[in-house]
């Protein structure tokens, strides 16, 4: 039955330009009786991969353009690309600060060349503008170097250490003792990026249904059982009374890339080794446009040395020359797993914020004059480590992680996951298909 629904929605989506619809909708309009007379159905199918972001869109594409297989996309949204890739800084980073060996350093090396690549084949926009990580005090020049060396190690070109003159005659607007120069850093225009994986992937049989959720499964018989319900069934639940799937599927293989709520959904899975499911925590990054002025005062990324949390306040541009500023660093709790499944995170930015970017910002740029700043946009970091825990790798488990097969949990893909995007399913394919 299965099959036949993904194809009737496939000519759907031909004759409305490729505009998905709901599986739900669609299943239930023919199968009412029978759901709610029988069991819950039940299809098996061959690839599954929960999350449209462009992490779960680049895995999509990989599978069905590069090998041949039939792929199912479940997004809990209306539409792809809603949680945090679109709500990140556009920054395709280099290599830089991550352990030598680390998933982060190699796939991120690998991933930006991947990813300027497929811009340049497709015709998405994209700058290579560069990026200057800054000392603004002399206490952190040895910081800067250790940066310096991490990034010749993990293989990344371009790099240049620079006196404060050299950089000023770069950035006039620039203040610092010393600074990095990253040559290979850019910005990238996420969602024309997003927009084509995902035309690829449709156009090689991908389908992708939309307001569907995986609450959780099971392992039976060597085989992952996934809970599948409609967006605004988790929605009307009250939490306490027994929520019944309304299709359960059978893949043969997998992908949970749901982001910000994979950790949650991973340890929902019954039969699976939850002790080797990382703890989540989230940490909320706010944003502020650059107001009142008649020119850009930088033409390439400004970095400040990472703080606890992330990379520091910096200055990123977008492909038309808007300066923003931001993101910092605001741990938040209380998140339980519907409101985790349901992106049910507060993203507003309070604009009482700008006082603590102020002084951050003046650091490096103290021209910045007061009341310049909006609130622009706010987006969360999906991580693996608490406040003052230091960073965390990306964390990949297959079965001889977690102990079941077919199932390939994506945990804590936060920066650099928009540059990695396309290495990550390289390496997903070569690693997990049979």
């Amino acid at each position: 039955m299965i099959k036949q629904i993904m194809l009737m929605r496939r000519m759907v989506m031909t004759a409305r330009n490729m505009k998905a619809s709901c599986l739900f909708s669609t299943m239930k309009g023919r199968n009412e009786s029978v759901i709610n007379n029988s069991s819950t159905i039940k299809e098996k199918v061959d690839c599954v991969v929960i999350g449209a972001g462009v992490v779960g869109l680049a895995i999509a594409r990989q599978l069905s353009v590069k090998n041949g297989r039939d792929v199912l996309v479940l997004e809990a949204a209306s539409t792809f690309g809603t949680g945090t890739s679109s709500r990140n800084s556009e920054v395709v980073h280099a290599g830089i600060y991550y352990p030598t060996n680390s998933l982060k350093a190699r796939f991120c090396v690998r991933g930006r060349e991947m990813l300027y690549g497929y811009c340049k084949e497709h015709e998405i926009p994209y700058k290579k503008i560069g990026k200057l990580i800054v000392a603004t005090g002399s206490s952190e020049i040895p910081k800067l170097n250790v940066l310096m060396n991490q990034g010749l190690q993990n293989g990344v070109d371009g790099l240049k250490m620079m006196e404060s003159c050299e950089a000023k005659i770069l950035e006039p607007e620039l203040q610092c003792v010393k600074a990095l120069l990253s040559s290979a850093s850019g910005i990238v225009d996420t969602h024309s990026l997003m927009l084509s994986l995902l035309g690829e992937a449709e156009t090689h049989g991908t389908s992708f249904s939309y307001n569907t959720i995986v609450t959780g499964g099971y392992l039976k018989e060597n085989h992952i059982h996934l809970h599948i319900s409609g967006t605004k069934d988790l929605e009307n639940w009250d939490g306490r009374s027994s929520l019944h799937p309304e299709l359960i599927l059978i893949p043969r293989l997998v992908v949970n890339a749901a982001g910000l709520s994979a950790p949650v959904l991973a340890k929902r899975f019954s039969g699976i080794n939850c002790r080797a499911i990382p703890g989540s925590y989230y940490a909320r990054g706010s944003y502020f446009t650059l107001t009142n002025i008649k020119a850009p005062p930088f033409k390439r990324l400004i970095y400040p040395i990472p703080e606890d949390g992330g990379l520091g306040v910096h200055v990123t541009l977008d492909l038309n020359g808007q300066v923003k500023f931001g993101p910092d660093v605001e741990w938040i709790d209380g998140i339980d797993d519907i409101a985790s499944f349901l992106n049910k995170f507060n993203y507003s930015v309070c604009a009482d914020r700008a006082n603590q970017f102020y002084s951050e910002i003046k650091k490096y740029y103290p021209d910045l004059k007061d009341g310049s700043l909006e609130p622009s946009y706010a987006g969360i970091r999906p991580k693996l480590s608490g406040p003052g825990q230091g960073s965390v790798d990306f964390v990949i488990q297959g079965e001889e992680t977690h102990g079941t097969p077919g199932l390939v949990n994506l945990l804590g893909i936060e920066s650099p996951g928009l540059t990695s995007s396309m290495a990550i399913a390289e390496y997903i394919a070569a690693r997990f298909l049979k």
